[in-house]
């Protein structure tokens, strides 16, 4: 069985390969953010705030840090930056594209080429091995099973994790998990990285390599960067910093 069918197994969805950019765009991509308010309803039936009217601007290439503590809207932030949530009101413009606008395919593609996504949880599927897992993303945006394949096991060495690309999550470590979902976030060369506490659930050695590889790969390659952290040891490391609380930005 193929990765693609063992993905589609596992529950995961294929785009058509015809709506999706060809990976390999260099460089970042400028943010432009407005009156952006996003709110969910509650089991009562009222409405709870998380963004309340934030405006944010980030540069070609810059790497910016939000910092706050839990439930201040970071990650909501970070879900409408990159089209898994769409802005009840206001404007995101990334590049010249209105996120809010997408649907469809043009949204699959801007999610899978555009963006390169890194999560606290790893998000990896534990019936993949690592480099399967560096595939899948490669597989959504439909490049083809060669190409794929050689791509996916030089990122995993670029990431220091080669001898393991057999191994199934599981048999991991949570930095070597966590660096495999690094790997799996370039693979399509993207714009934009999204990086939600990627070191929440690290020891402290583990989350500084992490830092250390994040920090590399995306000035390396010049993508934006946008990093979710309630630690200040990473804000310390990123071109700039604000801070998000009960939904609203309070200093830049």
């Amino acid at each position: 069985m193929g990765v693609t069918d063992r993905v589609a197994a596992a529950g995961g969805t294929q785009a058509p390969p015809h709506a999706v950019g060809a990976p390999g765009r260099s460089g970042g991509v400028a943010i432009t953010i407005r009156d952006l308010t996003h709110r969910y309803t509650g089991p009562d039936g009222a409405d709870l705030v998380v963004l309340d009217a934030v405006d944010l601007d980030l540069a070609r290439g810059e790497h910016l840090a939000v910092a706050g503590r839990s439930g201040a809207g970071k990650t909501t932030l970070l879900a409408l930056i990159g089209g898994l949530e769409r802005p009840r009101q206001g404007t995101l413009t990334v590049g010249d594209v209105d996120v809010a606008a997408l649907a469809g395919d043009e949204l699959a593609a801007y999610r899978s080429t555009t963006v390169g996504f890194v999560f606290q949880h790893f998000g990896l599927l534990d019936s993949l091995t690592a480099v399967e897992n560096v595939e899948l993303a490669m597989s959504v945006a439909g490049v083809g099973r060669r190409t794929r394949r050689a791509r996916a096991r030089a990122l995993l060495e670029r990431v220091g994790l080669d001898p393991r690309a057999e191994h199934l999550p599981g048999e991991l470590s949570g930095g070597e998990r966590q660096r495999i979902a690094i790997a799996r976030a370039l693979a399509n060369e993207p714009q934009l990285v999204l990086a939600d506490e990627p070191t929440g659930n690290l020891d402290d050695e583990s989350a500084e390599v992490v830092l250390d590889l994040l920090d590399e790969l995306a000035r390396d390659r010049g993508c934006t960067f946008v990093i979710a952290t309630h630690d200040r040891a990473v804000t310390s490391r990123t071109d700039r910093s604000v801070r998000l609380d009960a939904g609203r930005i309070l200093s830049r």
